[in-house]
């Protein structure tokens, strides 16, 4: 039985797909697999905030149960799947990884999580995650780090490090994160794993707890491209709940990723987008991959985003800005964490509001919160705030420029492998630095997409590529990174995951 548990759990979500169709093997045994395989794994690296174990094998149950009756079911139902814990999730704790929503269980569902039960898929838990989304390490989760199954001594990048920690450990074959300056894509680079940014609005916001409303955008984390593109298409597509949501269908992201090819296609190397700061190794490995391109029948060019340079002061003004206003909610009134302040009989509201904050807000948090508080108040908006808004034009401009010249972009995904725990939270400056390359797609709400390119050669750590498409274009993503997938995998030997070392198992 445990061989059978361990061949599942290296089974990508498609395999796993097929076999459940052709009866192979049921739900449940899929299902109690992962289940047994974060029993294993889950106490070292720390990806789930909460395993939903009963309600997954339930759901699992009535997969088998609606087959095994002849019901017409969604290629995906039966597959197991992990959700960031910023999504609501109706009877499952939601918490943003924050003591403020600790307990917390929503009564209705993200719209995204209505999707996935449609689609048949069995919900495993929570993943863990940097308190309300700020971060890029998974450190700055108030139950404590997630750790990267290539090094646990190292971060699994931020802030969905649990969901990317969950699909590289083999503890789910799929998983949601939210990317609001890269934290889909990040953790997918120093994990070795695939994770989709889609275009903004492309994917509905209703249900997830807001960080920065006009930046945040779900989407997948998997282990290759034609999961991710499976996934997509389940949880893409308009809603009208989200006023944000484009009115169009989900991209035809399946049958661009089994078309997969290069030849012909444009792809623009982005100056801006490398070079002083990017490790050696990290640099090593996308020049390689564009080799890979260019062998294969790309035509690769040059282009230039030269207010890329500002991209990283102007996401620092406005994701704070949003943050203040969004995270204004938490007042200690209506529902989450209540702190009464001490050695006071009748406190005020505000008195329990500031005792409430105080301790239910990390560092992180706090910095964030009154840095845009700051940067919206009376006297300062236009000069910073509106001056980080005309920035965001100027990148907006940068990529209509570059995709008059490319048909996508190419770039690192980080300017490093994964570093050590603790060694930035210090240094919040060095921390944000880790998001440079993914930062401008948020701006400008273009889909993106990191996939393995390789390990760097001086530390065997995992290094991501990163794909840049138009604004609702995202199968181009999906039709490029398969065919680079493929002459990746055979230059390695096979998926970049096959190489990363085995977990200890806990008794």
């Amino acid at each position: 039985m445990a061989a059978l548990d361990a061949d599942l759990t290296r089974r990508s979500a498609s395999e796993l797909a097929q076999a459940l169709g052709s009866g192979q093997v049921s739900a449940v045994e899929v299902a109690q697999a992962h289940l047994d395989r974060i029993d294993a794994v889950d106490p070292a690296v720390h990806a789930f905030l909460h395993v939903a174990r009963d309600e997954a094998l339930a759901a699992a149950a009535d997969v088998d149960t609606r087959r095994a009756a002849g019901e017409s079911l969604h290629p995906l139902a039966g597959v197991p799947i992990a959700v960031k814990d910023v999504v609501a999730t109706r009877g499952l704790p939601t918490t943003a990884g924050s003591r403020l929503l600790e307990g917390w269980v929503p009564p209705y569902d993200a719209t995204l999580v209505e999707r996935l039960k449609g689609a048949g898929l069995v919900i495993l838990g929570k993943t863990n995650m940097d308190e309300f989304a700020m971060g890029s390490s998974t450190e700055h989760s108030a139950y404590g780090p997630t750790r990267n199954p290539w090094d646990l001594d190292r971060i699994p990048g931020g802030s969905g490090g649990g969901s990317a920690a969950a699909v590289a450990a083999f503890e789910a074959p799929l998983a949601i994160g939210t990317d609001t300056g890269g934290s889909i894509r990040q953790p997918a680079a120093v994990t070795g794993t695939v994770g989709v940014k889609p275009t903004y609005g492309g994917v509905s916001r209703y249900g997830l707890i807001a960080l920065a409303s006009s930046l945040d955008q779900a989407g997948p984390c998997t282990r290759t491209v034609l999961d991710a593109a499976l996934l997509h298409e389940v949880i893409g597509g308009h809603d009208p709940r989200d006023s944000t949501s484009i009115d169009a269908p989900a991209p035809s992201a399946v049958e661009w990723a089994r078309r997969a090819h290069v030849k012909g296609v444009k792809v623009g190397v982005i100056r801006e987008l490398g070079g002083q700061g990017y490790q050696a190794g990290v640099r090593q490995r996308f020049d390689e991959a564009v080799a890979l391109l260019t062998d294969a029948g790309a035509e690769v060019v040059e282009v230039s985003c030269p207010h890329f340079e500002y991209a990283l002061a102007a996401y620092y003004l406005i994701l704070p800005s949003e943050a203040s206003s969004n995270l204004a909610k938490f007042d200690a009134m209506r529902y989450g964490l209540r702190v009464l302040p001490e050695g006071v009989d009748a406190p005020t509201a505000e008195q329990v509001m500031a005792a409430t904050r105080d301790a239910g807000f990390g560092d992180e948090a706090k910095r964030r919160i009154i840095l845009g508080t700051y940067a919206l108040s009376s006297g300062y908006y236009d000069a910073y705030y509106g001056q980080a808004q005309k920035v965001r034009t100027l990148i907006a401009r940068d990529f209509e420029a570059a995709f008059a010249k490319a048909d996508v972009l190419i770039s690192p995904t980080a300017p490093t492998t994964a570093f050590r725990l603790g060694e930035k939270l210090d240094d919040p400056l060095a921390m944000y630095l880790n998001d440079v390359a993914t930062i401008p797609a948020n701006l400008a709400g273009v889909p993106g997409m990191s996939l393995p390119a390789g390990l760097a050669p001086e530390d065997g750590l995992p290094v991501g590529v990163q794909l840049l498409a138009p604004a609702t274009a995202d199968e181009r993503l999906y039709g490029v990174g398969a065919a680079l997938e493929a002459m990746l995998a055979e230059r390695w030997g096979g998926p970049l995951l096959s190489q990363a070392p085995e977990l200890e198992v806990s008794a």
